[in-house]
């Protein structure tokens, strides 16, 4: 039986494959080529891939993602599709599941997004409650950085979980797993978020993050 990471992985591959080598993502100016790339080397470059971390290493990670982008577009999504070699630390039990499900979730949604027309579509309940547990990791990684406001994310169902400081009441954004995850990463139309708050609190959080209208 598949795990959720290789569900994922497929899913993705099947998405860059639909594409082709040209088409749009959301991740800061990449096509479809570059995202490849950055998934193959992520996997079977570790050496190379700190730089996606460390800002110094960045040039070296560039170049050899560049070296990945020049490989014919087909292979380059088959060696994502096939996974890590062997010597990959990615290889290790429980890697793939920790590392890569929420990883290739988002980015099967920067791809899928990119294109116009996309709609929202269902998001299977284990996936969903596996996104809401990694979101707080996210929180932290991505959205504390950049939210100038306090933010409250919270599902449907009540639970949440809040980023940003001060004392002001929080900005309030309601949504599912998957959204609320998305907007984390400051991914993608987010049209199926409510935000509710101070109307000087959410102007800042659109303008710094992005919010729905």
């Amino acid at each position: 039986m598949s795990t959720l990471a290789q569900v994922q992985r497929a899913r993705l591959a099947e998405l860059l494959t639909a594409a082709g080598p040209a088409g749009p993502t959301l991740c800061g100016g990449w096509l479809t080529r570059d995202l490849a790339a950055h998934l193959v080397l992520r996997e079977a470059r570790p050496d190379a891939a700190a730089g996606i971390v460390v800002p110094r290493l960045a040039g070296w990670t560039q170049r050899v993602q560049d070296r990945y982008a020049a490989l014919p577009y087909p292979e380059l999504v088959r060696r994502f599709r096939t996974g890590p070699p062997r010597w990959s630390p990615f290889r290790l039990p429980g890697a793939d599941l920790a590392a890569n499900t929420v990883e290739y979730f988002v980015h099967a949604e920067d791809v899928r997004r990119a294109a116009p027309g996309w709609a929202p579509e269902p998001v299977p309940g284990e996936l969903a409650e596996l996104l809401w547990r990694r979101l707080g990791v996210t929180v932290r990684m991505e959205l504390e950085r950049r939210t100038p406001v306090r933010v409250e994310l919270a599902l449907p169902d009540g639970r949440s979980r809040t980023a940003g400081r001060g004392t002001a009441a929080p900005v309030r954004v309601v949504g599912g797993p998957a959204e609320l995850l998305l907007f984390a990463f400051g991914r993608g139309a987010r049209t199926e978020l409510a935000v509710s708050g101070d109307a000087a609190a959410v102007a800042a959080l659109r303008a710094r993050v992005g919010l729905p209208d």
